[in-house]
């Protein structure tokens, strides 16, 4: 019984990722932020900054949405950070 609770309550992620600059975490964010979750229920994912950090926030119903939400952002925040490294630390307007 207590599992049907606890699935019930949902299931959450936090992952918060330092960049070298705020720049580079707004960066981040503009590039990471505009893909929505492929499912339409089930899991929800909130991306913020705070100074140098790119703060994610999941909440899911199943550990499997969840994981597989993960995976995907990772993949797709290593590109990002690929990509960056390649260009170098950007020039502030």
């Amino acid at each position: 019984m207590e599992e049907a609770g606890a699935a019930r309550a949902g299931l959450g992620f936090t992952l918060s990722v330092p960049f070298p600059s705020p720049l580079e975490a707004q960066i981040a964010h503009g590039s990471l932020a505009p893909d929505p979750e492929p499912r339409k229920g089930g899991i929800s994912k909130e991306l913020t900054v705070t100074e140098n950090f790119l703060h994610v926030c999941w909440k899911a119903d199943e550990a499997r949405i969840l994981r597989v939400s993960i995976s995907s952002f990772l993949d797709h925040l290593s590109l990002v950070i690929q990509t960056m490294e390649m260009f170098g630390p950007p020039v502030p307007r």
